[in-house]
């Protein structure tokens, strides 16, 4: 396959896997949802590294525990939103790490003093908020504002995981091992979160499997991991900007089901916002192409 064909392919298992997080939050809390589905990655990807005689062991150990930590909280709150928020506005705050970057990019600049402030990211910014504020107007309605600002703050989480995946890469550490680690972190920070809210009398701990809750386990694990193995053989093949702008198409998969599934209809307002959004993460990556290695995929699913 090609690469614009293997992106469009992920970013598809993307708002599959999304669906299938939604369905499960009727059975199990985000916590466990994430334990599971990191579970799942544990035992696949040291199953391929055992098989292909590849070593897990790490020399930077406290890299992958500043990676796992953010992707790990990431992939929580985002699995939260989307429980807690219509599908299509959780998926499209989830997109919005790319303008998270330029975010950090600016204040790093304004800060340390490293590079001009670009102009071209400034707008970029400010356009993605713009968009922000018109997916969210009709949940602000729905006096879901604290389940907003949730998925808001999992995408600027996505995009520090980011930058630690990028240091890592600096380190020479393999893909494989890095997932191995962020997936690792995430069985040990659900099971940990989970019994903590068991403690404090928030949830009854972990909830009895039931033929369809194992199924839909099983289905989030599945597609987080093909989609990943996809995403990043796209990015190692194609253009890093083609690349990033296809992997949007993950909005419009997402209101597809949003209304297939959930009768979530989506107004003109929404979509407009969405559109903004889309544009403002195309417009950040191409004003970031010059400083970041174009090979260097996104490492998880919720693009922590």
């Amino acid at each position: 396959m090609s690469a614009s064909l293997l992106i469009v392919a992920a970013t598809f298992l993307f708002a599959s896997m999304g669906v299938c997080v939604k369905l499960a939050s009727r059975h199990y809390d985000a916590s466990e949802i994430v334990m599971y589905r990191s579970l799942i990655g544990v035992l696949i990807v040291a199953s391929m590294a055992a098989f292909q005689g590849k070593s897990l062991r790490t020399q930077v150990p406290l890299k992958h525990f500043g990676r796992s930590l953010a992707g790990v909280l990431a992939l929580s709150l985002w699995f939260y939103s989307i429980g807690q928020l219509p599908l299509s506005t959780a998926m499209t705050l989830s997109y919005m790490s790319s303008v998270w970057m330029a975010v950090f990019m600016i204040l790093g600049a304004l800060l340390f003093k490293t590079a001009p402030v670009r102009p071209r990211l400034v707008a970029a910014v400010l356009l993605g908020f713009v968009g922000v504020a018109m997916v969210l107007r009709p949940t602000l309605a729905q006096d879901q504002i604290s389940a907003g600002l949730i998925g808001l703050v999992a995408g600027m989480l996505s995009a520090l995981a980011y930058l630690q995946v990028a240091g890592l890469g600096r380190a020479g550490e393999p893909e494989y091992r890095v997932v191995f680690y962020f997936s690792l972190g995430g069985v040990l920070a659900g099971a940990l979160i989970t019994a903590g809210m068991q403690q404090l009398g928030l949830t009854q701990g972990l909830h009895e499997h039931s033929p369809v809750g194992l199924a839909l386990l099983l289905a989030v694990g599945l597609l987080a991991t093909a989609a990943q193995l996809m995403m990043t053989r796209a990015y190692g093949r194609g253009k890093a900007l083609v690349n990033a702008a296809l992997q949007y198409l993950g909005i419009v998969f997402s209101v597809g089901y949003a209304l297939l599934f959930f009768g979530e209809a989506v107004d003109a307002g929404t979509l407009a916002g969405m559109a903004l959004i889309v544009a403002a993460g195309v417009g950040a990556s191409w004003a970031q192409a010059g400083r970041q290695s174009p090979a260097t995929p996104p490492q998880d699913p919720s693009r922590p």
